[in-house]
């Protein structure tokens, strides 16, 4: 179900059934983390996650499930929240390309990747009042924290979707585009973040973490980025990008971490 392809520093990681809206047993979660750990280990500088077909994912795959012997701790605390962290810690940019039903897991997977491109006709929310259920791998952090406590249970107890074009105007997400233009443009961007300085974007995405989990304020924050500025002037990028722009040249960034040079 889960395919990796590695092309140019880039690896595409796709979700690839379909037929069902491509939800995610435990099996395919593995999978997916799997792919993640691979391309790790090959050096990617970037990663796109995109959902093959109508719908990014819809969530867990329940078609199977007996409500009656379920653990669904098991599933969500043992199995997803493992590989969420594992994609939110991937040491490169993330991008996910969201069409279609963007629920539950699936809505977790976008909540674990740095930068989410959506359709303008997505569909994000929480359909579970109609499950008996409550929104889980994040949801509902992502949503307190962007629509605040009463549009949150009002997504929640109503079960009524945002479309994408609603989820990027209220703050979820990045940006809203033509379906038919989602995936072409989001793969420009992940190549572009696979030629710049990984090092520093991962930087600054330890930055925006602090502020989102540790609630930094803007003094702590400032800083955290003079500190992170001070270790970045001895990486091979930072000598890079300044001879660049002295030489009025465009940088060829290797890429290098924080603790390299």
């Amino acid at each position: 179900m889960i395919q990796l392809e590695i092309n140019h520093n880039i690896a595409e990681v796709t979700l690839n059934a379909p037929k069902k809206m491509n939800a995610l047993d435990e099996a395919a979660i593995a999978e997916l983390g799997q792919a993640y750990t691979d391309a790790a280990d090959a050096g990617v500088r970037a990663l796109l996650l995109r959902g093959e077909g109508r719908g990014f994912c819809a969530g867990r795959d329940i078609s199977n499930v007996d409500p009656a012997n379920d653990d669904a701790y098991d599933y969500l605390g043992k199995i997803v929240t493992p590989v969420l962290r594992l994609m939110a810690e991937f040491p490169a940019p993330t991008f996910a390309a969201v069409q279609g039903a963007c629920l539950g897991v699936g809505l977790g997977l976008a909540i674990a990747t740095d930068v989410v491109y959506v359709a303008e006709d997505a569909k994000i929310g929480s359909p579970f009042a109609n499950l008996g259920a409550t929104l889980d791998s994040g949801g509902h952090a992502l949503f307190t924290e962007r629509l605040g406590a009463h549009r949150t249970l009002d997504l929640i107890y109503t079960a009524e979707l945002m479309s994408g074009q609603e989820a990027v105007q209220q703050g979820l997400f990045s940006r809203a585009v033509p379906q038919d233009e989602l995936l072409e443009f989001t793969r420009e961007r992940v190549a572009k973040a696979a030629q710049g300085a990984t090092g520093a974007f991962l930087a600054s995405r330890e930055l925006v973490a602090a502020i989102r989990d540790q609630r930094i304020g803007l003094w702590e924050s400032m800083e955290q980025e003079n500190v992170t500025q001070g270790q970045l002037c001895s990486t091979a990028d930072y000598a890079e990008g300044f001879a660049a722009f002295q030489e009025k040249r465009a940088p060829k960034f290797s890429g290098a971490l924080l603790n390299q040079s």
